[in-house]
């Protein structure tokens, strides 16, 4: 896609656009440029690093686009990359956001699926006063925005989960259900090896003292970082609700069996009084005891009949049946 947007602000307002060239560019008091590239070309990132003296290491690594969260100090400039989130079906997609930053320039470089950040210019750029305080609070409005698109992506998911919590409550969880929670906890521990080194950099964007961020900007990276935890914290407790859906499934498909067998034992012992004495009386001796008596079928069938149904009261009342 290549170049998405290239502005020069001063005092915090849109003034003209920066073109890309091989001519050093140097930003006057008051001024700083922003450039933002998704999947750029090669040398889209060749004339950015002629404009700003951008470190080669940091170029190569935006070209590459493969990268961890992290933070590089690169003499007076920062090089700083965060990973992009979004929710497809029950899968979490990637992408990366490589971010420039320079006394007078911030470049950011977006790979993969992400939000495009022209609500987020927009949103700035209708606060002057913020602009006008440098490249460093557009930094923390990219990191803020990126990590804002975590909280919707736990929300989601614990909805789900949460939806399967209350069907085991009326029925057996089906394999294709079962796959589907397992999915979606790989998801939730691939995202948590995200969420970690992203609070590591917006870590040390609060408490180090680096190049091109100021004192009174750490603030901003805090609340920031404040963001990052209560999705750690809650995407913790949506591991948690993960288990106990699986031990709950698992104790009540347990506590289901264990009433089939009981109900299956009951009636077997019950069925065996009729089974056993028409074994007995179905043995082929002729000298067998009560055979000429003449009302001998009926007062077998009763006590048949009576036996079965002081089974049938008496597993009732324990529960079997």
């Amino acid at each position: 896609m290549g170049v998405v947007a290239s502005h020069l602000y001063r005092d915090g307002n849109r003034v003209e656009q920066v073109p890309l060239s091989q001519i050093r560019y140097e930003a006057r008091p008051g001024e700083f440029a922003w450039i933002g590239l998704s999947a750029p070309t090669q040398g889209e990132l060749a004339s950015l690093k002629e404009m700003f003296g951008l470190h080669p290491l940091a170029v190569e690594d935006a070209l590459t686009g493969r990268q961890v969260p992290k933070i590089d100090v690169y003499d007076d400039q920062l090089f700083v990359v965060v990973r992009t989130a979004h929710l497809e079906g029950d899968k979490i997609a990637y992408g990366e956001t490589c971010i420039f930053v320079g006394k007078g320039h911030l470049i950011s470089v977006r790979h993969g699926p992400a939000r495009p950040h022209r609500s987020l210019r927009e949103h700035l750029e209708r606060s002057p006063q913020l602009l006008s305080l440098g490249p460093d609070y557009v930094l923390h409005g990219i990191i803020d925005f990126v990590v804002d698109g975590y909280l919707p992506i736990v929300e989601t998911i614990e909805d789900r989960v949460l939806e399967f919590e209350k069907h085991i409550l009326s029925s057996f969880l089906d394999p294709e259900q079962i796959r589907r929670i397992f999915r979606m906890r790989r998801q939730i521990l691939k995202f948590q090896r995200v969420l970690g080194p992203m609070g590591e950099v917006v870590g040390k964007l609060t408490h180090l003292d680096l190049p091109c961020v100021n004192v009174n900007a750490r603030p901003f990276f805090g609340d920031v970082h404040d963001h990052v935890r209560r999705v750690e914290a809650l995407v913790g407790g949506l591991r948690e609700i993960m288990t106990s859906v699986f031990e709950a499934s698992s104790l009540l498909e347990q506590q289901r069996q264990g009433a089939i067998t009981r109900q299956l034992a009951s009636w077997a012992a019950i069925l065996a009084v009729p089974t056993a004495i028409a074994g007995i009386y179905g043995m082929n001796f002729r000298n067998m005891p009560e055979l000429k008596t003449e009302n001998g079928y009926y007062v077998v069938l009763g006590v048949v009949a009576v036996l079965c149904t002081l089974l049938y009261v008496r597993f009732r009342r324990s529960g079997w049946l």
